[in-house]
């Protein structure tokens, strides 16, 4: 090989070497500017993500104090349910004594009426069975109070029975 050729082909290698690295350079710094590109979106992702990660963790502070707060006023309430039931327990209790002491008032009044009916009127026996509470002279006749109008009808009739006089019927019927 002669010293031209060899200076030729170093020169044409030469050539070649610097289109190629111009090429590589090129295409070098292509990739950097975009892994830059990608970096800096990266880093903008990271900042987006670590204001939604404080906002986060401030929000579940928030929710957690909310939930501790919220069993506190359950607990209270529960605490003020557990008094009330017992108050309303003890005004139950209170009103059925009530409730007895006005049913043995009323027995009581009656009682006394006849005791004052047997006062002024000698001849009258307070013993009858016909002297019962739960019957009540409407329009100038006995009737029960607490029975249905077919009862009433019958103490009707008895009582009319007993006017016309047959003293068998009438007993029967009434008692």
């Amino acid at each position: 090989m002669d010293a031209d050729h060899i200076v030729r082909t170093m020169v044409k290698f030469g050539s070649k070497a610097l289109i190629l690295s111009r090429r590589v350079g090129s295409l070098y710094k292509r990739k950097v500017d975009k892994l830059e590109e990608e970096k800096a979106a990266l880093e903008k992702a990271k900042e987006s993500w670590e204001v939604e990660r404080k906002r986060l963790v401030t929000w579940r502070v928030r929710c957690l104090d909310s939930e501790e707060r919220l069993n506190k006023k359950i607990r209270e309430w529960e605490e003020d349910y557990e008094e009330l039931k017992d108050k309303y327990d003890g005004v139950v209790g209170e009103l059925d004594d009530l409730k007895n002491s006005i049913i043995q008032e009323h027995i009581n009044g009656f009682e006394k009426g006849l005791r004052q009916a047997t006062f002024f009127h000698q001849d009258v026996d307070v013993t009858d069975s016909r002297f019962n509470v739960n019957k009540d002279v409407i329009d100038g006749k006995l009737v029960q109070e607490d029975e249905d109008s077919a009862n009433e009808e019958a103490e009707e009739k008895a009582t009319e029975e007993k006017k016309a006089g047959d003293p068998e019927e009438a007993s029967v019927a009434v008692d």
